[in-house]
């Protein structure tokens, strides 16, 4: 994942290393970015190195669409309208939340603000995706997002039961609150639209010997190769269903390779991900 701010200068650096994708993602707004240039550059560096743009990114609350959200709606609405330039038909982000309300209360505002948007979508072939993360909210109260517990997922397709709308899922998200990721990726794997290469360690004695609400942590967010989940078998999973679809790798939240080692720990998650799917690509032998 990369900030769409820090695109054409981060890109370009790393390209080298074998990356294969990039998502661009936005902080609450899109501002005045300029779509047409950003889109034409990228191209421009992409070109030669078998590399893509795998979707747009906003992270805001749409639900309230107040304050410092206030231009949220209209940033997936640009997001929708300019995903042809880059090359996708995905738009990623939070669904927003009715802040400290229990979810089921944000249904309504969900029906109402991504019914229309998954239409708008729809129009100009695109899908939309929602991250899977708490954001340090639970069922009963938080900000920004809904889409962290499979049973709001089940009530926000029901709301807008489009084809078009999905999960943008990683393992790590739902490991914090102790969920088998495995076993939740078999159930729900015909919705997921985009991974994220995320994972996570929990730390299971301390869950054992002080439960979860004590004053140390019990599991920490990894960058894939680092933590608990075999990504060959999610990988199996998603081939098995069918996916087409990219594994961006999310940095910045191991605790151990950060600061200086992040690139060290991202370029590392890179090559443990492309072994996980089989290594390089051999062609068939043929007759």
């Amino acid at each position: 994942m990369v900030w769409g701010k820090d695109a054409l200068n981060v890109i370009p650096q790393i390209l080298p290393h074998g990356f294969e994708c990039f998502e661009l993602a936005f902080w609450q707004t899109t501002g005045n970015f300029k779509f047409e240039e950003m889109a034409k550059r990228l191209q421009e560096h992409l070109a030669g190195h078998n590399a893509c743009i795998s979707c747009l990114t906003i992270f805001g609350n749409a639900l309230t669409n107040e304050g410092s959200n206030a231009d949220t709606i209209a940033s997936w609405e640009r997001l929708i309208d300019h995903a042809h330039l880059f090359g996708v038909d995905l738009v990623t982000g939070f669904t927003g939340r009715l802040t400290d309300r229990p979810i089921d209360e944000s249904i309504p505002r969900f029906k109402e603000v991504f019914g229309e948007l998954s239409r708008r979508a729809m129009d100009k072939g695109v899908r939309l995706a929602f991250e899977n993360c708490d954001m340090d909210g639970d069922w009963k109260r938080g900000d920004w997002n809904i889409a962290h517990n499979p049973s709001a997922w089940e009530m926000m397709f029901d709301a807008v039961p489009m084809d078009n709308i999905g999960l943008e899922w990683e393992p790590a998200h739902q490991m914090v609150s102790l969920i088998d990721p495995i076993s939740q990726l078999r159930k729900w794997v015909d919705k997921v639209f985009h991974v994220h290469g995320k994972d996570a360690t929990i730390a299971w004695d301390i869950v054992k010997e002080y439960g979860v609400h004590g004053p140390r942590p019990f599991v920490w967010h990894r960058t894939p190769g680092f933590g608990d989940s075999n990504w060959t078998d999610i990988i199996t999973i998603l081939r098995q269903a069918g996916y087409t679809g990219t594994i961006d790798i999310e940095g910045w939240h191991d605790p151990v390779y950060r600061g200086e080692l992040e690139i060290t720990g991202q370029v590392h998650a890179l090559n443990y991900l492309k072994q996980c799917r089989g290594g390089s690509w051999i062609p068939n032998p043929t007759n």
